[in-house]
């Protein structure tokens, strides 16, 4: 048996995945969480062969627990079922160890194969994502993104600094050299363009 966690953060969803897994021979869900650090602890507790999360939910994102499941459960495969249908998203779940990404539309019998795909060593990437995966990398660095994260939020610069452990005039850097490699006309609309393609 193959033993699978679940983290969504949408009760019905939660209950229609278990539900439609469950009907597998060689699954047996094992939990699900209503949340990523939740999730994080039932997966140290359970030790599941492969964990299917969604990326946006509460305290965690889906991304941050798959990172924290590399380093933590290197075992544990990671597959990532979200509405997001953006090569930005998927780029940043390959480059945090998830060996799965499907779309929340994806049939249940091409999930649970999904599954097994990934237990077994291998990875199951959503066809269409795939071929753009590689087409349109992000230009921000990982501080640009990092500040423009907690820009839009509406964090003042001084906020920003002080949650980041950065100088101000590091910060002012950060967010000018992105807002310029977005061509946004400022933080706001930087960080929703990046938001858009999947790069925060």
């Amino acid at each position: 048996m193959i033993r699978v966690l679940l983290a969504e953060d949408q009760a019905l969803v939660l209950g229609a995945l278990s539900a439609l897994l469950s009907l597998e021979d060689d699954l047996e869900v094992i939990g699900g969480a209503p949340d990523g650090a939740a999730a994080l602890a039932l997966a140290l507790a359970l030790r599941p062969d492969v964990l299917v999360t969604d990326i946006e939910m509460p305290r965690l994102s889906g991304l941050d627990l798959a990172e924290q499941v590399r380093g933590l459960l290197p075992q544990t495969r990671v597959v990532i079922v979200t509405t997001f249908a953006r090569t930005g998203y998927l780029r940043r779940a390959l480059d945090v160890g998830a060996r799965g990404y499907l779309l929340k539309d994806t049939p249940a019998a091409e999930l649970a194969s999904a599954i097994r795909r990934v237990h077994a060593g291998g990875r199951a990437i959503d066809p269409a994502l795939a071929e753009g995966a590689w087409q349109a990398p992000s230009p921000l660095t990982e501080r640009e993104r990092q500040v423009l994260a907690e820009a839009e939020s509406g964090a003042s610069t001084a906020a920003i600094a002080q949650a980041l452990k950065l100088s101000e005039g590091t910060v002012r850097n950060y967010l000018s050299e992105a807002i310029g490699k977005l061509g946004a006309g400022g933080r706001v609309e930087a960080a929703r363009a990046a938001r858009e393609k999947g790069w925060l």
